[in-house]
């Protein structure tokens, strides 16, 4: 079998999640790569100083990850990053970067992490523009760059064959995507933008997201020297407005996100040979779960478990905090509970056929 790359994009919350590796049927991948946002971040921001930077490392985030320890994740437990790393074999996400690579330290930790099972770049707040929350997060083309600075570490230890061969059957996830979008929406806001400027606005806003986002995937393949299999998701929104209800301007941004995406996975395709992919809708998954509450078993579909939706989960918001964490489809005012975490990386990995084509994640890890 000759080397190839599977690549899985995951749009979660108004976030693009993107895999690529190839899965051997029946086994555990080598490593798994992670990029992206909050959604995905399992510690980086931790790491970042000043006082804009969004972090995840207090109470009560966390409450339900072993030892109700804070680490970093914005979800009361485990995350979206944790459970694709799940379905793929993992014990949970690998480690975030910035605590394998300090500075001040020699990189012998990253190495062995990107060697043995994988290396999360992930970090809240991160956009595919350079210009999304700006200074206060890891951009994702820094993460690229981060990427390719552990590749030639790997290679300096490993040697390329060998490096080459283990990224060749690895795993990789980006998820991003929503920072962008909240950003955008906020400036409409302020702006007082006629719906028709919107609607003008949206279409360069798509334009340079997916053009941007291509360009990371065509990067991430030329690290690898292969082409690629890709798996891709959708796009879900929570975001309340003033009056508590769900933002209509993020859930369009968000769907008209998802035709963009699927509209530049068709055409990289071919400029990719070898490519196959899987797009989930989470979108669609969201809406549902709304739409229906009670069959996925939860109670509460518009306030957040922490904070309400309308206080962030800060320890000096005195943010309050459910009982009935299981019970709530989102932790806080952005990010979807553990539950809905995991309920969501299950419907992508072999739920319903509604939420991924033209083949589920499953199929396309199992796929020769």
């Amino acid at each position: 079998m000759g080397r190839r790359l599977l690549l899985l994009c995951l749009v979660m919350y108004v976030q693009v999640a993107l895999i690529i590796g190839t899965v051997v049927a029946g086994g555990r991948p080598p490593a798994m790569y992670v990029f992206g946002s909050s959604i995905l971040d399992v510690g980086n921001n931790n790491y970042l100083l000043g006082p804009a930077v969004d972090r995840a490392n207090h109470p009560h985030n966390g409450i339900d990850f072993p030892a109700s320890i804070p680490t970093g994740r914005f979800s009361n437990g485990y995350n979206i990053a944790d459970y694709v790393a799940k379905s793929m074999g993992f014990a949970c996400s690998p480690p975030a970067y910035l605590s394998l690579a300090p500075t001040t330290t020699s990189s012998g930790t990253l190495v062995q992490a990107g060697l043995s099972h994988g290396v999360n770049y992930a970090s809240g707040g991160a956009g595919i523009l350079e210009s999304t929350n700006a200074g206060n997060t890891v951009p994702l083309s820094k993460q690229v760059r981060y990427f390719g600075a552990t590749k030639a570490k790997m290679v300096a230890a490993a040697g390329t064959r060998a490096v080459d061969a283990l990224l060749s059957s690895s795993v990789f996830l980006l998820g991003i995507g929503n920072n962008d979008m909240y950003v955008f929406a906020a400036a409409e806001l302020a702006r007082n933008r006629s719906a028709a400027d919107q609607r003008r606005d949206a279409a360069v806003l798509y334009s340079n997201l997916v053009s941007n986002y291509s360009a990371t995937v065509t990067e991430v393949c030329h690290h690898k020297r292969l082409a690629s299999r890709l798996r891709a998701g959708g796009a879900a929104v929570r975001v309340f407005s003033p009056v508590s209800a769900c933002s209509d301007t993020l859930n369009q941004l968000a769907a008209g996100f998802d035709v963009a995406l699927q509209s530049m996975l068709a055409s990289l395709t071919p400029r990719l040979p070898g490519l196959v992919y899987s797009l989930g809708d989470a979108f669609s998954f969201t809406r549902d779960a709304v739409a229906d509450p009670q069959v996925l078993g939860y109670t509460d579909v518009a306030n957040a478990c922490c904070g309400s939706g309308q206080a962030p989960c800060l320890p000096n918001c005195n943010s309050t905090l459910c009982a009935d964490r299981d019970r709530h489809i989102f932790w806080d005012r952005a990010h979807p509970s553990q539950r809905t975490a995991f309920l969501t990386a299950q419907a992508f990995y072999d739920g319903p056929a509604k939420y991924t084509t033209p083949i589920n994640f499953m199929q396309l890890a199992e796929s020769k």
